[in-house]
């Protein structure tokens, strides 16, 4: 592949689609991440809530007649307390197991992608490893593989699930004061600016990283493999020299 198309395609949905047909065995645990995203959106903004009620609800104008304020005030904070320490307890629950879900379902993913490269290598005619450096199939068939373990626990199902928090945090910024939320908004887009802009930046770092980590695999093999003949030559300093000339930080 070229490097223009390669930077064409820097996302492609349809590569994510055969990533999340790996996934179909064991939606049921995918559909319990989804689930607990949601679970997690909504239990965003309660407790921020319950703040505000504490304060403008009941410690300026008191809980219930009857009682003094300073029983009324304390009566209020006790049970709102409580349901805020149960409400914490539930969410940090969730938020583990929606970790723990995400993890487990992305490394069985990887791991049965292991598996169908592994056979698919097996399969691979003996030219292929003539054309192909030992190096670079290294880094392919391990270090990128790897990398798809990041969709599920660090990239798109945590990202739905922030996602969700926002629109639910925003929601009840809006039913509370939508004056005041457009204002907090007023940066907002600014900030989806400088994320694109960083997003461009990452993907070809990303890239280029990956390609010389390729490189760097496919040279060290090589030169390991064919030592005596490296020896031989003589050429030892020669290929010290062109590694520290590809990667400037090695010494």
């Amino acid at each position: 592949m070229s490097s223009n198309a390669s930077k064409k395609k820097i996302f492609d949905f349809s590569l994510l689609r055969r990533v999340f047909h790996y996934a179909a065995p064991y939606k049921r645990r995918l559909y319990w991440s989804v689930a607990l995203s949601i679970l997690l959106a909504v239990l965003s903004p309660l407790r921020p809530f319950l703040i505000q009620l504490t304060i403008n609800d009941y410690i300026r104008k008191g809980a219930a007649p009857g009682y003094s304020f300073k029983e009324k005030v304390e009566q209020v904070i006790i049970w709102i307390t409580v349901l805020q320490i149960g409400l914490l307890l539930i969410e940090t629950v969730a938020r583990f197991y929606f970790g723990f879900i995400t993890a487990w379902l992305g490394q069985t993913v990887v791991r049965d992608l292991r598996v169908d490269v592994y056979k698919k290598v097996l399969g691979l005619n003996l030219s292929q490893f003539d054309k192909t450096p030992i190096g670079t199939l290294t880094t392919r068939t391990i270090n990128d593989i790897e990398a798809i373990n990041d969709i599920f626990s660090d990239g798109l199902i945590p990202i739905i699930a922030d996602l969700l928090s926002i629109l639910s945090v925003l929601l009840f910024m809006f039913l509370a004061d939508w004056r005041l939320t457009l204002v907090c908004l007023a940066p907002f887009p600014f900030l989806l600016l400088a994320t694109w802009m960083f997003k461009e930046s990452v993907n070809k770092s990303f890239i280029r990283v990956r390609n010389a980590v390729a490189a760097l695999n496919a040279f060290v093999q090589e030169h390991i493999t064919g030592m005596q003949i490296v020896q031989a030559f003589a050429a030892e300093k020669t290929g010290g020299g062109q590694v520290q000339q590809d990667q400037p930080g090695t010494s």
